[in-house]
């Protein structure tokens, strides 16, 4: 099997992986050698079938921005993947875990561009293209069983992302300094997280000036228009049906999601 074989084959796997909500063993427990230069290949691969079916592409994520997580997976550097139309929810929706297979979720500062953005960059240049933020609620699932992943597995799986909840966008101006925005996230309507922008590479703006460059490496950059998610505040927390959760961050607001139906697993 010729190396583009291959790596359409891991982004078949992957795509009926999503659409029948049964996980696969690791990619990297059957290709030990994917590089991660291939994997960016597979989540290429994958979102081409997403689009394929109608789906518009709408935004990026950063994942992997905190120090903790990245000593976890072995890495130091954040991973990428992108945000379809499909994925984009408002503030109070209700999703149906019965379409996820194990969801977890995060919550962030997503923050929409007023201008494109391409890289290298700094992080100026990253705030003056920013419009607005938004208190956000990522939903992140795997298509890897068990949620049994390397840096590899995650990138080819599109980061690992699944569903995005937006609260109201706020001016940038108003948001003051991202780095010290603070979140709760409550469950139920008990407290079970917290974080700030912090969190994100010291800096919101900084997952965006790593994001700007890598996209320019394959000749893309951020536009207009775009959400970007730069990272979580706090770690990821499992999620079920009947879970109601609502994440809080002062003048900016809050977003709340429920859940509703039963996930795979």
């Amino acid at each position: 099997m010729s190396d583009t074989a291959r790596l359409l084959r891991h982004a078949a796997d992957l795509h009926e992986a999503a659409r029948t909500r049964l996980p696969i063993p690791a990619l990297t427990e059957r290709d030990p050698d994917l590089t991660l230069t291939e994997a960016y290949a597979i989540q290429q691969a994958l979102v081409s079938r997403w689009m394929a079916a109608g789906a518009r592409l709408v935004g990026h994520k950063v994942g992997l921005t905190s120090t903790a997580i990245q000593e976890q997976l072995g890495v130091t550097e954040p991973d990428a993947g992108v945000l379809l139309d499909t994925m984009i929810h408002p503030d109070g929706a209700v999703l149906d875990v019965g379409r996820l297979i194990a969801p977890r979720l995060e919550a962030e500062l997503a923050l929409i561009l007023g201008a494109d953005l391409a890289g290298p960059v700094g992080e100026e240049e990253v705030l003056a293209a920013v419009a607005s933020v938004a208190v956000a609620l990522e939903v992140i699932d795997s298509r890897i069983a068990d949620w049994r992943i390397r840096i590899v597995d995650t990138v080819a799986d599109n980061a690992s992302s699944a569903e995005v909840v937006l609260g109201d966008p706020v001016p940038l101006a108003e948001a003051r300094d991202l780095a010290q925005v603070g979140i709760t996230t409550w469950r139920n309507g008990s407290p079970v997280a917290s974080g700030a922008g912090a969190a994100v590479l010291g800096h919101p703006a900084r997952a965006l000036v790593w994001l700007a460059r890598q996209l320019s490496q394959r000749g893309e950059n951020l536009c207009a228009g775009d959400v970007v998610l730069p990272g979580a505040v706090h770690a990821a927390l499992p999620v079920a049906g009947g879970d109601t959760v609502t994440a809080t961050a002062g003048a900016l607001g809050s977003v709340t999601v429920r859940f509703s139906g039963k996930a795979q697993s």
